[in-house]
């Protein structure tokens, strides 16, 4: 190793290099020359001349093959730098070699290191490693995703094509750190500390705001990996990956996932985790109003389901308007909505509610009608009493039905007897679910007797409830929740097979004896066009013929949709059941409709009955008189005395049912009783 020399003048270097290698100072100028101002003895064999005659010489003279752009790049690109080229001698002669520019801090002045590939050797390793980073910068430069590449620190040496196509800046804005200045402000910092960390041999991932040229800004996942360069040192590669619009898409999966499509408001998902958020227990100062819309069904079946939605979207509006900034409205659901607001007492929530009440109230002009809408508002204020956030919805909802129950465009605050009513009914409806599916509910029998000769002919299925705590639950109770809960199907299905059942039984045990006929009652909410098909499942399914069932149904219920029922009572009536229709004289049936209808047998109301013995007999005469007009055979319920037995014989009903006879009674004990009856009736 020797000290490199400096003539008169020339700057001094302190590296000390060996003789072999050729070492050139460039300068730069303000003419856009590259005078060398510095040679050693290296730069001079290779070059074939004096170290002294070089001094002066434009570099650019010795690389004639290589573009003026191409060398500009080189030594401007902030950091070492290579390129592979022929060199030219003093003789003419062209050399291969390798020139590497090492930058000072000024950034005017360059130290070359030009090694000679003349070597066979080097050559071929240096035409192996060309070839490798051209295949790299091949892959790189046609790659659809964003790449940068460090050699040595924040300092990039490599973007290809994708990275400016996502800042929207040329390769040369972005080499050494102009990258950083297409970052956010805000985000620099920890991009600088994941670097670090690569530098050092971790691998880092952030999520960065790339603010493109023309100022639009996009998010970018930033993943960055180590890379060392033998004589350089440690550097990374990183990858950008544009996310901007799959965030954009994940946001509105999101905002669809809790809102309401038709009114943009929160739903039902929103507004729970909103309302548990908030919500503390013990605490208070938390307001829960229920909002459903009066006669909303109305509008729909006279305006349409377009003037509905209309009307809806309108309300949502107008609820927005109304409350405090910081209150969330929800579409519950339907025609109801919730409005939750925070820090407010009673008196303050229910002039809440009286503005809301108001606010929707105002006309408006649905398919060329005016409307003035009203909403019924049930109010709750959280208490002590509510352990979690689900309890103050479930208050204001039953508080909104005690609005209901007063009328229209009415505001209710929940009454403590309404709330424990409405969590018995609520405790309720879970036992009964229970008793459906676990069999608690008994069917018990009633037996039907000829009113001619007193023979049996028949029974009538009901359902039986005993309660673990309560005792025995009148039908009068249970019935309604069931079809109030959604209940009544599975309780209907539950008597019809249980009646099914029984009735093979009784043909196994009692054989001729055994009832011919099993009356089932059907609620309005079973009236569908799947009834048929499950009274012939559960027919097969206990081998009986269609005859051996009775369906009754009340007039009501065939009232409600008469069309639908007619078909539905046609398609049971061509299976050959029977048809009844329970509880007649009480409703409005039209007799000119009764007449089309497929049905065998009037039963007369116990009411009507229990007239006969105070001697209004008239309406009861009537319904058998129309019966027997009909060709229908008539069944009388409730009858209790004889008196009420001889009076109807006398007005010509077909068949009695009540405590006269027999009360409703257990399979076990109907068996016997029918048993008993087989030679006396």
């Amino acid at each position: 190793m020797t000290a490199a020399t400096a003539a008169p003048g020339a700057p001094t270097y302190s590296a000390t290099a060996v003789d072999a290698t050729a070492l050139l100072v460039v300068d730069a100028v303000g003419s856009g020359a590259l005078p060398i101002s510095w040679a050693n003895e290296g730069a001079a064999r290779l070059l074939g001349a004096r170290a002294a005659d070089l001094r002066g010489h434009d570099l650019r003279s010795f690389l004639p093959d290589v573009a003026p752009d191409v060398l500009d790049a080189l030594l401007h690109s902030g950091r070492t730098a290579q390129l592979t080229a022929p060199v030219r001698r003093a003789t003419g002669e062209r050399v291969e070699a390798v020139v590497v520019a090492m930058p000072e801090p000024s950034g005017t002045r360059w130290t070359l290191r030009v090694i000679s590939t003349a070597d066979e050797l080097e050559r071929a390793l240096r035409a192996t490693a060309d070839a490798h980073e051209r295949r790299f910068a091949a892959v790189t430069e046609r790659s659809p995703v964003p790449l940068l590449l460090s050699e040595q620190g924040m300092r990039l040496t490599h973007v290809n094509e994708a990275m400016c196509a996502l800042v929207g800046a040329r390769a040369e804005r972005l080499l050494g750190v102009g990258w950083l200045d297409f970052l956010h402000p805000d985000d620099i910092d920890d991009v600088v500390d994941q670097v670090a960390g690569v530098l050092e041999g971790a691998d880092g991932v952030t999520s960065v705001r790339v603010v493109r040229a023309d100022g639009d800004v996009r998010t970018a996942v930033l993943r960055l990996s180590s890379v060392t360069t033998p004589g350089v040192g440690a550097g990374f590669v990183a990858t950008l990956e544009d996310v901007t619009e799959r965030m954009a898409f994940e946001a509105r999966l999101a905002h669809q996932a809790n809102h309401d499509p038709l009114t943009g408001l929160p739903n039902r998902t929103l507004l729970s985790g909103w309302i548990a958020e908030h919500f503390a227990p013990g605490a208070g100062g938390l307001a829960c109003l229920f909002l459903d819309l009066d006669d909303f069904k109305v509008v729909n079946d006279s305006l349409g389901h377009a003037a509905g939605d209309v009307l809806l979207v309108e309300v949502a509006d107008r609820l927005r308007a109304a409350v405090r900034p910081g209150d969330l409205v929800a579409r519950f659901g339907g025609d109801e909505f919730v409005v939750v607001a925070t820090s407010v007492d009673e008196a303050e929530a229910v002039l809440l509610a009286e503005r809301l009440v108001a606010a929707v109230a105002l006309p408006v002009r649905l398919s060329g009608v005016e409307v003035r809408p009203t909403t019924s508002v049930g109010v709750t204020v959280q208490t002590g009493a509510h352990v979690t956030a689900e309890d103050l919805v479930r208050d204001c909802d039953i508080a909104m039905y005690q609005a209901k129950a007063g009328g229209k465009g009415r505001v209710a605050v929940l009454d403590e007897r309404a709330r424990v009513a409405a969590r018995e009914r609520l405790a309720l409806v879970a036992d009964l679910r229970d008793a459906i599916s676990g069999g608690g509910i008994a069917v018990w029998f009633q037996p039907i007797l000829s009113a001619a000769d007193g023979r049996p002919s028949g029974v009538e299925s009901l359902a039986r409830w005993m309660h673990p705590e309560r005792g025995a639950v009148s039908p009068e109770e249970f019935v309604p929740l069931a079809e109030s809960s959604g209940l009544i199907g599975p309780l209907g299905l539950h008597v019809l097979d249980e009646t099914c059942r029984q009735l093979a039984a009784w043909d196994a045990e009692l054989g001729g004896a055994a009832p011919r006929r099993a009356n089932v009652n059907v609620s309005a909410l079973q009236l569908d066009a799947s009834l048929p098909g499950r009274v012939a499942a559960a027919l097969t399914r206990h081998g009986l013929t269609p005859e051996r069932l009775s369906i009754e149904l009340t007039e009501s219920a065939l009232m409600t949709d008469p069309a639908a029922a007619r078909e539905v009572l046609q398609q049971l009536r061509d299976l050959g059941v029977h048809l009844a229709i329970d509880d007649f004289g009480t409703g409005y049936s039209s007799l000119a409709y009764l007449r089309h209808l497929p049905v065998d047998c009037l039963k007369v109301d116990r009411s009507l009955v229990a007239e006969l013995t105070s001697g209004g007999d008239a309406i009861a005469a009537a319904v058998i008189g129309l019966a027997r007009t009909l060709g229908l055979s008539t069944v009388a319920e409730g009858v209790e005395t004889h008196a009420q037995a001889g009076e109807l014989a006398r007005l010509g009903v077909t068949h009695l049912q009540g405590f006269l006879h027999a009360r409703p009674m257990a399979g076990a004990d109907c068996a016997a009783w029918f048993a008993a009856r087989r030679e006396t009736p």
